[in-house]
């Protein structure tokens, strides 16, 4: 599971046709994003709110923080949004769920921390 959370750490800090490749590559075709702020299905949903994400936080990077906890095709697992190499601004927790095929099905997002 490190690996499948490392990959779509990659797919929000990706762009253009790297993103689609990582979309293409560890994603459902019918993959969904769910989080506070969006609701979002399909590779094009969902690099629709990642480009948000990119466009609200420029030059920002996600990171892993902590260990990722993982059963039965889940895994949970913190994440920061930040300047590289700095403290996170915005602190996450997701929760992934795996297709049969070990591509990410569904994202549950969860925002533990965000600027005022």
């Amino acid at each position: 599971m490190q690996a499948i959370v490392q990959q779509y750490l990659a797919t929000w800090n990706a762009t253009g046709d790297e993103r689609a490749e990582l979309l293409a590559a560890h994603w459902s075709p019918e993959a969904t994003y769910t989080d506070p702020l969006a609701e979002v299905a399909g590779h094009e949903g969902i690099a629709a709110v990642v480009d948000g994400v990119h466009a609200q936080f420029p030059g920002f990077v996600f990171t892993q923080v902590g260990e990722v906890d993982a059963h039965h095709r889940r895994a949970r697992f913190r994440w920061g949004l930040g300047p590289e190499g700095a403290e996170p601004l915005v602190i996450g927790f997701d929760v992934l769920v795996l297709d049969a095929s070990g591509r990410i099905q569904d994202v549950h997002g969860f925002l533990d921390k965000v600027p005022a």
